[in-house]
C-alpha cells in the first residue's frame, strides 16, 4: 500500500494517453487513507499563466481515495501539478515528488498533444546488435580484413579501452544474424536494432564513409535484404542506426570539402583557420556536420533518395532509425538547430514510412529535447540503464555517469575519445508523451563472444 499520494503518466492516472490539442482530459491522483489531504487542486500553466482547477473525490478503493480533475490540453505541451491542502498547509506533487515550497515548472507532469510514436513501439522489445561481434556466416571466412583492422579469432579477448578498441575485427556479418534469429525469438525479442551497417574505417562504423551502401564486410545490400525479409517473416521490426551529428573523415562529402575550399560540400561541415575543422569531442576522424546548411538538409533528409528515406523503402524496409549523438546534432556554440533538425527528420521519416520510428540517443537529461514534435523518444540511459546497472552492481563500485572522471589510474577516468568505450546497452526508451514505453527492454546477450561496445 502506498504511504504517500501518487500520480504518474500511465493510463491508470491519465486514461487518455494520446490527448488532442484543445481536448479536456481527466487526471487522477491516489491519496492513501490517513494522509493529511483535505482538498486537491490541479495547477496548470495554460498560455503561460497559472490556473487552478478543483479536484473532486472520484472513488474510494480499499485504503486509497482517488481524486479527479479535468485538465484542458491548451498548449501542445501542457504542464500540470497537484496542490494538496491539509490541516498544516499545502504541498505540491509534481513529477519529482512532494515539496512544501514553490518549485520551477520544469518538474511538472505533462500532457503532450504532438502526434504519438507508432503504436507498435509501445510493446516492442528491442535487441541491439553490434554486427561485427554477433555471429559470422560461412561467407565471412572468404572476406579479406580491411587495412585498418586487427583481425581477431572469434575467441580473441575484447580490448575494452585504447587505440586498438575500434580496430579489432571479428568478422560478424548480417547473414550471421539472419541465421540466429531463433536465438532472439527464445528471448522474447520482436524488434532488431542494428548499429551502423555503412562502410567505415572502424568496427563500430559510427565513422561512416558513405550512407549509400551497406559495408561489403557485412555482406552488402543483398545481406540486408535477406535479414529484413527474415525479420518481417516473423512479424518483427528492424531498426537502423544513422549519425546525424558527424560523418567519418573518409566520407566522400568530407574528402571533397577538405580537398577543395570552394567545393559545395564545404558548407556541410565546420571549417575555421584555428582548428581546421570541428569534430565530435575533438576526435578528428568524426568531423561535425553543420545543420545550418540547407544543402546538408537536402542531401541527408529531404532529397527523394536521401539516406534517411532510401533505407526505409523496399527492398530494405527499415522500420525506423536510432539517431546517434542526437543530443549534439545541430548544436555548436551559438548554433542551435537541434529542434529544427529533429522536427525535419521526423517529418521525412513519417512521410516516407507513416509507421516509422525515430529514436534519439541522449546520454543525460533529455527533457528539453523530447516533449516536442521531433524525436519520438530517446534511449533512456539515465532513466533506466544507469539505475539498473547501479542496482545490479550494488555490491561493487557504483556505476559512474558517462564521461565522468574516475579514480586516478582507472579505466573509468578516461573521457570520450578515440579509445573510449561508449556503452551500447539496450535501454528502455522514453517516448515524447512522457510515458515510459516498452520499446527497448531487450537484453544484449549475443551468441558469442561477450557483447561489447566499441570505442570511437
Amino acid at each position: 500500500m502506498s504511504l504517500s499520494p501518487h500520480h504518474d503518466g500511465s493510463a491508470l492516472y491519465v486514461p487518455e494517453q494520446e490527448p488532442a490539442l484543445g481536448q479536456t482530459v481527466p487526471v487522477f491522483v491516489r491519496v492513501p487513507d490517513g494522509t493529511d489531504v483535505r482538498q486537491v487542486h490541479v495547477r496548470t500553466t495554460a498560455d503561460g499563466e497559472p490556473r487552478f482547477v478543483e479536484a473532486t473525490v472520484d472513488r474510494r478503493d480499499g485504503h486509497d481515495v482517488w481524486w479527479r480533475a479535468d485538465v484542458e490540453v491548451r498548449n501542445p505541451v501542457s504542464n500540470y501539478r497537484f496542490m494538496l491542502t491539509g490541516t498544516t498547509g499545502y504541498r505540491w506533487l509534481n513529477a519529482a515528488g512532494q515539496v512544501d515550497h514553490d518549485v520551477p515548472d520544469h518538474g511538472d507532469f505533462k500532457l503532450v498533444s504532438h502526434a504519438p510514436p507508432p503504436a507498435w513501439a509501445r510493446d516492442a522489445v528491442i535487441y541491439q546488435i553490434f554486427p561485427d561481434r554477433f555471429a559470422r556466416s560461412a561467407a565471412a571466412a572468404d572476406r579479406t580484413p580491411p587495412d585498418w583492422a586487427i583481425p581477431c579469432d572469434w575467441d580473441t579477448p575484447v580490448i575494452g579501452y585504447g587505440p586498438q578498441t575500434p580496430r579489432q575485427f571479428y568478422g560478424g556479418d548480417l547473414d550471421g544474424i539472419t541465421e540466429r534469429l531463433d536465438h532472439l525469438d527464445r528471448l522474447g525479442v520482436n524488434t532488431v536494432y542494428l548499429t551502423p551497417v555503412f562502410p567505415a574505417r572502424s568496427n563500430h562504423r559510427y565513422d561512416a564513409a558513405g550512407f549509400d551502401t551497406v559495408d561489403p564486410l557485412l555482406g552488402g545490400e543483398a545481406a540486408l535484404v535477406r535479414l529484413a525479409d527474415a525479420v518481417r517473416a516473423r512479424g518483427w521490426r528492424l531498426l537502423g542506426d544513422i549519425t546525424s551529428n558527424h560523418t567519418g573523415d573518409a566520407h566522400e562529402w568530407f574528402t571533397r570539402a577538405l580537398a577543395d575550399g570552394d567545393a559545395p560540400e564545404r558548407e556541410l561541415y565546420y571549417f575555421d583557420p584555428a582548428t581546421g575543422y570541428e569534430s565530435w569531442n575533438g576526435v578528428r576522424s568524426l568531423p561535425k556536420l553543420n545543420w545550418g546548411s540547407a544543402e546538408l538538409r537536402r542531401r541527408f533528409a529531404t532529397d527523394p533518395d536521401s539516406p534517411l528515406r532510401r533505407w526505409l523503402r523496399p527492398p530494405y524496409g527499415l522500420d525506423g532509425w536510432r539517431v546517434d549523438v542526437a543530443n549534439m546534432t545541430g548544436r555548436r556554440g551559438a548554433d542551435a538547430y537541434t529542434h529544427e533538425v529533429a522536427r525535419l527528420l521526423r517529418e521525412v521519416v513519417v512521410q516516407t514510412r507513416p509507421d516509422g520510428l525515430l529514436l534519439a540517443e541522449h546520454g543525460h537529461d533529455h527533457t528539453g529535447d523530447l516533449d516536442r514534435d521531433g524525436w519520438h523518444g530517446t534511449m533512456n540511459y539515465v532513466g533506466f540503464t544507469d539505475p539498473v546497472w547501479s542496482w545490479l552492481r550494488r555490491e561493487g563500485p557504483a556505476h559512474r555517469p558517462a564521461g565522468a572522471p574516475g579514480p586516478a589510474g582507472s579505466a573509468g577516468g578516461r573521457g570520450p575519445g578515440p579509445g573510449a568505450c561508449r556503452g551500447r546497452a539496450v535501454s528502455r526508451c522514453r517516448t515524447s508523451s512522457g510515458r515510459r514505453a516498452g520499446c527497448g527492454g531487450g537484453t544484449p546477450v549475443p551468441c558469442s563472444p561477450p557483447w561489447t561496445a566499441s570505442g570511437r
